[in-house]
């Protein structure tokens, strides 16, 4: 039987109002310290998005969206915070923020696959 690993995993939202406290969920990012996995996906509802604010930016979205990927990534565009060790980008990507994107609390569970677990909570959760 395969090992099971201790993740955490956030939510990646739009809130196209912040006033409204309305949220989208446009992506997630799950984190393994034993394994040194620190993954991040999402995808933009564009008609979604639109409908809950029609002069919502989503090209400045795309780019913003991107910044937490690179940094996620650790690539050193990402400026300073992307070289960060793992753990502590995605602590950085989870904080709470009051901007038009956001992420829920951290949620763990147990992996013995992590790439599938993300997959799945990302096809439940975003999709």
């Amino acid at each position: 039987m395969h090992e099971k690993h201790l993740y955490d995993y956030t939510i990646i939202r739009v809130v196209p109002r912040v006033e409204r406290e309305e949220f989208i969920n446009v992506g997630l990012m799950l984190f393994c310290k034993r394994q040194k996995y620190l993954r991040i996906q999402y995808q933009i509802p564009k008609e979604k998005i639109i409908a809950f604010c029609p002069k919502f930016d989503l090209e400045q979205l795309h780019i913003n969206l991107e910044a937490l990927v690179t940094i996620c990534e650790g690539k050193k565009e990402g400026g300073p915070v992307a070289q960060f060790e793992k753990e502590e980008r995605f602590r950085w990507i989870s904080a709470v923020k009051s901007s038009s994107i956001q992420t829920s609390r951290p949620h763990a569970g147990f992996s013995a696959n992590l790439d599938l677990t993300f997959d799945k909570l990302y096809n439940e959760l975003v999709t």
